[in-house]
């Protein structure tokens, strides 16, 4: 009966046209108008990642699974070094986080200039424009690896029926303190109940950790 009634609500947020029509014309300009505003802080940080790590690139681009499975390449600020993906399969015992995540507190792939910019979840800004390009929205569901979806059950997979977010119920929820079952929980709870007030609550508070850090590493 559970996977019946999250089909029945997924199925509903998709006939949300003029919710989802309004939320990609606030996603597209917000966005826009973000990518111009914080380009003082972008160059600032590029120059920082060149300073600490010369011979990397600035940005990260990562392959992430979008709505209805479609893949895309996610954008980031480097916060780790150059061959972290080749060192994953290293660390994989050392993973805190049960469920289709990785997760380490202290992971050595990390730099010193990405410890900061994680700590402030400055290096998803890059993520804008993701949303820009219609990949993304502000505020959705975690936007997950290609190996953690092979991961998922039926009940997991339905989190691509919509559009992954920049931000969400988990970041704002304890990030990193939050494990993979909740995650799924709270990615539900907010495609289930959806609203203009909850994305801007949502933003609101999101706002507010990039001076309050809540547990982002």
């Amino acid at each position: 009966m559970e996977y019946w009634k999250s089909s029945i609500n997924a199925g509903y947020q998709q006939q949300r046209y003029i919710y989802r029509f309004a939320k990609r014309c606030f996603d597209f300009f917000a966005s826009l108008m973000g990518l111009i505003i914080l380009l003082p802080i972008f160059l600032v940080i590029a120059i920082a990642i060149k300073i600490d790590d010369p011979h990397g690139p600035i940005f990260y681009q990562q392959v992430r699974i979008g709505k209805m499975q479609k893949k895309f390449q996610m954008f980031k600020f480097r916060s780790m070094c150059v061959d972290a993906d080749q060192k994953l399969n290293q660390l994989t015992q050392k993973n805190e986080v049960a469920g289709a995540m990785f997760k380490m507190k202290h992971d050595p792939r990390v730099t010193k200039v990405g410890h900061f910019i994680r700590k402030y979840s400055l290096d998803e800004l890059p993520q804008l424009l993701n949303v820009v390009l219609g990949q993304m929205s502000l505020v959705g569901p975690r936007p997950p690896l290609p190996n953690e979806v092979n991961r998922y059950d039926m009940f997991d997979i339905q989190r691509l029926n919509v559009k992954p977010g920049c931000t969400g119920l988990w970041q704002i929820s304890g990030r990193s303190n939050v494990s993979f079952n909740e995650m799924v929980l709270l990615d539900w709870e907010y495609i289930n109940s959806c609203n203009f007030r909850l994305d801007l609550y949502v933003l609101l508070k999101t706002v507010v950790l990039f001076f309050k850090p809540n547990g982002a590493y």
